[in-house]
């Protein structure tokens, strides 16, 4: 069984692969200074029976990156950490490429695979809307490059951000509102999170539309994912397709390539 672990600011999503089937996910809170024994505990007691054959990781935390190396390098199992120098399929078309964050690289492999590919084997641009700390609108290639994107502040990191600099306002649930009109302050702040956000994408995906079918000359299908998909998701025009866990999903692509290129050079030996 194939565990991925897809550690973020905010939320650790960790799922397991038979082969393409995922049999199951957890996401937990991310601890930023957690040790890697605290990680094992963690892992441990998710995963209690289950035998993992391997394991593939990303991370978005640079304070938690010696840990989860440490819980990584003591394992007995294929390890791939998606970072600069690990080839995953996806050619990074932008200025620095060790700037991209690895999960945008990774979701960017599995939405080219899983929606960049027609049904007559040709490709086609996918826009990518990761609904998570911060709100990435990506864009990838016919080809399955990733060209760059848009960065915004997400939902939730916004409306801790009013709840603790204006006095009278106050965190509210994340939920689709009735009407853009909001008669009290919670169904105003849900009208300004919710739909303000779903605005905020609707507009970036169509500049990044244009732009990518001005170069491809063909439109792109643009897919939400992300642990906060299901709340803005449904009110956003654009959005066509939707995948919650493009992000493990690519994690394991990109394990199976390197395992693949790994056997590939002991493959030829006589």
């Amino acid at each position: 069984m194939l565990l991925t672990v897809d550690v973020g600011n905010s939320q650790t999503v960790l799922a397991t692969f038979d082969g393409a089937r995922r049999v199951a996910s957890w996401r937990v809170t991310t601890a930023p200074r957690a040790t890697a024994d605290e990680l094992q505990f963690v892992w441990r007691g998710l995963l209690r029976d289950v035998a993992i054959t391997g394991v593939a990781a990303c991370s978005t935390v640079p304070a938690l990156l010696p840990s989860l190396r440490a819980l990584l390098g003591s394992l007995e199992v294929p390890v791939v950490l998606i970072g600069p120098g690990v080839r995953t399929g996806a050619p990074l078309h932008v200025d620095n490429p060790r700037e991209v964050g690895a999960d945008r690289v990774v979701t960017a492999l599995a939405a080219h695979e899983l929606f960049g590919r027609r049904p007559d084997g040709r490709g086609r641009p996918v826009v990518v809307v990761d609904f998570g700390t911060s709100t990435n609108v990506d864009a990838v290639g016919p080809d399955g490059q990733f060209l760059g994107g848009a960065l915004a502040p997400g939902v939730e990191v916004s409306l801790d951000a009013l709840a603790s600099r204006a006095a009278q306002l106050r965190s509210v649930e994340l939920s689709c509102p009735p009407h853009a009109i909001g008669k009290n302050t919670v169904a105003a702040l849900q009208s300004g999170l919710v739909l303000g956000f779903a605005g905020l994408v609707d507009g970036l995906v169509g500049r990044i539309a244009a732009e990518l079918v001005a170069q491809f000359d063909a439109a792109p299908v643009v897919v939400a994912t992300g642990g906060l998909s299901p709340v803005i998701a449904d009110s956003c025009r654009s959005i066509a397709e939707r995948e919650p866990d493009l992000t493990v999903i690519g994690l394991r692509l990109a394990f199976e390539r390197q395992q693949a290129a790994e056997r590939g050079p002991a493959a030829r030996r006589p």
